[in-house]
């Protein structure tokens, strides 16, 4: 009963999708969780947060739709029912899990796990006994990352949050800061913004979202502090002071010290790799200084029969690239030919506007040596976007002179998250610009901006003027 031929620790969007192909390829699998299957993404991150998301795009919606003669009146926001929603949301999709690790023959082990030795992990159950399971052919890690925490803004769960309890909030404060403008902090900070929140932005770094296009995140910047937001950049927050009204965050800009009076404070700095404390370094395996388990092309790690996933092994951090690599591994296991053999991964940044993007931006493919030209289409000149009212932002292609090849496609606007596969596959296949170009993309839909970009980095886009 407790030999398999394989154990996957962890049962997030790795790890539940690596059990899963384990169990289609006629593997014997157990999936150990200490928490609740599907990890951070759907209990307290990728799908609760794009719910509330979701309403808040609702909720701004309403407020402008009287320029097209809809006349919306007594919108109000009852956060305890949303709350009531989304925590339905989170229970299906998570039971949905569950029944599929069943399904496919996996086993649910319900504890906390320890890696003993390359074949065998020790869980200590909920009950407090321990069980020992062993597999024949490959043990997984897949136990994901965890919020970092700032010294001195230790989390309260009140005054003081983090993401899980950004998501879960039962009443809306009047002020919040964030600290850290990436991209939890935006998302979160944005919806709350939306909902009537006076909003804080503390980035320590010189613009938000570090590493994305500087030209679509100027797009979400403007929107907002049109809203009445504050961006502090260069900012470093230095300490926190509870009041009897608040919380005071006092920051430092070029060595001064400036106080922020608040109500909430999230911090938002990122999240880390869960690799400690969990057996690996006792057993040798591998771990860079950033607490990244090390894995080769099949995600094997320095010990045979060690495999890792998702956040734990690397960036990005993203539950898509996770689920990818659960999957190669399993293959890997059930002696598939497999591996991480992909172009790139796609990024999206539920802000509003959205922004996702696949490739090389302007600086790195300049940092890359290559020849390249920038074709953008606005969504001001789109008929879909202007018929929707949701003009903000552009589409940026970004080709290589020599080639023709497509390097990488950005885009800041209306439904960003769905457009960027369609720009991820141009990547996969190699595609140029004037393959995207050619193909002929049905009208009115916002999809045809990429064609209009792809048309004007070659000089010929139809509805704007070529530079």
């Amino acid at each position: 009963m407790d030999q398999f031929d394989a154990i996957v620790l962890g049962g997030g969007p790795g790890g539940y999708v690596c059990a899963i192909r384990l169990g289609q390829l006629g593997q014997k699998v157990a999936c150990v969780e200490e928490e609740e299957y599907g990890g951070v993404c759907l209990n307290w991150g990728c799908i609760p947060s794009k719910a509330l998301i979701a309403n808040a795009h609702f909720v701004e919606k309403s407020r402008h739709i009287a320029d097209a003669g809809i006349v919306v009146q007594g919108v109000n926001v009852d956060v305890e029912k949303m709350q009531d929603w989304k925590g339905g949301i989170v229970k299906k999709m998570t039971g949905g899990v569950r029944s599929l690790i069943k399904a496919n023959g996996g086993e649910i082990v319900e504890g906390r796990g320890r890696v003993v030795d390359a074949k065998t992990i020790e869980v200590t159950l909920k009950s407090g006994e321990k069980r020992r399971i062993t597999a024949t052919k490959g043990i997984v890690i897949a136990t994901g990352s965890a919020t970092i925490q700032v010294p001195g803004f230790e989390f309260d769960g009140k005054a003081v949050i983090g993401a899980r309890e950004a998501v879960s909030l039962r009443t809306l404060p009047k002020r919040m800061v964030v600290i850290g403008g990436g991209v939890i902090g935006l998302e979160l900070g944005m919806v709350y913004q939306t909902f009537g929140v006076d909003l804080t932005v503390v980035e320590l770094t010189p613009t938000l979202l570090p590493g994305v296009d500087p030209e679509c995140v100027k797009v979400v910047e403007k929107k907002l502090t049109q809203r009445g937001g504050k961006v502090l950049k260069n900012t470093r927050a230095e300490r926190l002071e509870k009041t009897p009204n608040g919380v005071t965050v006092v920051v430092s800009v070029e060595g001064k010290e400036q106080k922020l009076e608040t109500d909430v404070v999230l911090v938002a700095v990122g999240m880390k790799p869960r690799s400690k404390g969990i057996g690996l370094e006792e057993l040798g395996v591998e771990i860079d200084p950033r607490g990244f388990v090390k894995t080769n092309e099949f995600c094997e790690t320095n010990v045979k029969g060690v495999y890792a996933i998702g956040d734990v092994s690397g960036q990005p951090m993203l539950a898509h690239k996770a689920s990818k690599e659960g999957e190669v591994a399993a293959e890997v296991i059930a002696g598939k030919h497999a591996g991480k053999d992909w172009v790139t991964v796609p990024g999206i940044i539920f802000t509003d506007p959205e922004i996702a993007t696949v490739g090389l931006t302007e600086e790195q493919a300049k940092a890359q040596d290559y020849q390249f030209k920038v074709g953008k289409f606005p969504f001001a000149a789109l008929g879909r976007a202007v018929s929707i009212g949701e003009t903000d932002g552009f589409v940026k292609v970004v080709t290589d002179t020599k080639s023709g090849r497509i390097l990488g496609i950005h885009i800041v606007g209306p439904s960003a998250s769905d457009l960027i596969s369609e720009a991820a596959l141009a990547l996969e296949v190699v595609a140029t610009a004037e393959d995207m170009a050619l193909t002929i993309h049905p009208h009115p839909t916002l999809g045809e901006a990429l064609m209009e970009a792809s048309a004007a980095s070659l000089g010929h886009a139809i509805h704007i003027v070529n530079r």
